[in-house]
């Protein structure tokens, strides 16, 4: 069995899209993935399992969640030894950039392209910049960027299929589950 780690996009946001916890935990049971644990409510979810393609993975869960809720629920996943070495190069880019206001880490289901990497890291304003590591878009926000604002450096929409955490959950998760 392996450990995985898998981080669920687009729920619990409004009244149409919400998935609990406890029922993510049940239906991740349900589809055949073991020592199922969550963390918070915003679709962290951790799991044990013999399949070996992570393709294979998301996808059986991603027909699981669908399945359940009614709505497609995108699933992000990764090995927890992955995780693991992503959370440690978000720390140390973190320590590379000190004064950040914030670190938001977009996991991405696949690899950009190298013209969608530059792409990417071609989005520099007063707000921050953009830094692509494998699967993983970092935006390094400035004191003084739009608090709140959801994407200010415009690059979500390059991504392709992806979700964010910030640096602190990031951090906790590979803590407690790496």
């Amino acid at each position: 069995m392996t450990t995985h780690l898998g981080f669920l996009r687009a729920i619990n946001l409004g009244a149409t899209r919400v998935f609990p916890k406890d029922d993510i935990r049940r239906v991740t049971e349900a589809a055949g993935f073991g020592d199922v644990r969550t963390h918070i409510n915003t679709g962290n979810i951790r799991f044990d399992t013999r399949m070996r393609s992570r393709a294979k993975i998301e996808q059986t869960l991603e027909r699981a969640y669908a399945a359940d809720r009614g709505f497609d629920v995108p699933a992000i996943t990764f090995r927890a030894d992955e995780f693991a070495a992503l959370a440690a190069d978000a720390v140390a880019l973190d320590d590379d950039n000190p004064g950040l206001a914030r670190h938001y880490i977009y996991l991405l289901k696949t690899e950009l392209d190298a013209d969608t990497v530059a792409r990417v890291e071609a989005r520099v304003s007063d707000a921050g910049r953009m830094v692509v590591r494998g699967r993983a878009a970092h935006a390094l926000l400035q004191p003084g960027y739009q608090d709140g604002a959801v994407d200010p450096l415009d690059a979500a929409k390059l991504l392709g299929v992806a979700t964010n955490r910030n640096l602190t959950v990031v951090r906790a998760l590979a803590e407690k589950w790496c």
